[in-house]
């Protein structure tokens, strides 16, 4: 089921794509027959939120600056998930679980790739959605592996709301496992955002040497944790080969 104001958003978008010289709530009402006053709500609230942009000394509007870092992201997200997916599959078929791989748009973790193997059990991750970064496996990876003032500003933003019984939500003891997981080279998730799952997640890192990416392996945790050690051995193998892939 479709919502109207949001499939009106995606067609303005579509619209001014194909004007470069911008165009106005009224030839924008026009070509998309949407009533005049619904289309300067919309263009009002996507100037204000930087989605789009109005040309100094004109009443034209066009595709703003932050679609370039949105499209520069899926860009890049799309490239890495293509690169690594057939590394993912071989990681899914050694471990016998699900593999996941997750990038960070701002402060949000984003999954960009799933590949279910036939026991996978049911989990609310899913490409294209994001997750919280204090209570999954791939977001505590990030949250240890990236550059020390960037992680930092991450923490200082977080609010540590409980997912379930296990989750962190005192910062002083995240910080204690954040601590812990960079020494191991892998971070944790022990039921901490969805009951019953266990995952492990390893960091990847693109040519400048900073994280670029996390991949993680996730199941049920009695099962996880009876091939434990093959399961880190086979997960960092494959987080070090993906990063010396993109460098």
């Amino acid at each position: 089921m479709s919502v109207k104001s949001a499939v009106r958003v995606l067609h303005i978008f579509q619209e001014l794509s194909h004007y470069p010289d911008g165009r106005t709530v009224k030839e924008i009402s026009e070509s998309l027959n949407i009533p005049q006053s619904s289309t300067f709500q919309l263009i009002n609230t996507l100037l204000n939120e930087g989605y789009v942009t109005l040309l100094p000394g004109t009443k034209r509007y066009k595709l703003g600056v932050k679609l370039i870092q949105l499209g520069t992201v899926a860009m890049d997200q799309f490239n890495l998930s293509q690169l690594s997916e057939p590394f993912l599959r071989v990681l899914m078929e050694a471990v016998q679980e699900t593999v996941f791989m997750a990038t960070l748009a701002k402060d949000e973790l984003v999954y960009i790739s799933k590949i279910n193997n036939n026991r996978s059990i049911q989990t609310t991750a899913r490409p294209g959605y994001p997750k919280p970064l204090y209570c999954t496996g791939l977001g505590k990876a990030f949250l240890t592996f990236l550059p020390e003032t960037q992680r930092r500003e991450l923490i200082e933003n977080l609010t540590l709301a409980p997912v379930t019984a296990n989750t962190i939500t005192e910062k002083d003891e995240l910080e204690v496992q954040l601590a812990a997981s960079k020494e191991r080279g892998y971070a944790i998730d022990d039921e901490e955002n969805e009951e019953g799952l266990y995952c492990l997640a390893a960091p990847i890192y693109g040519p400048t040497g900073t994280m670029q990416a996390a991949i993680s392996v996730a199941g049920p945790k009695e099962r996880m944790l009876k091939q434990r050690p093959f399961i880190i051995e086979e997960l960092t193998k494959k987080a070090s080969f993906i990063s010396n892939l993109l460098n």
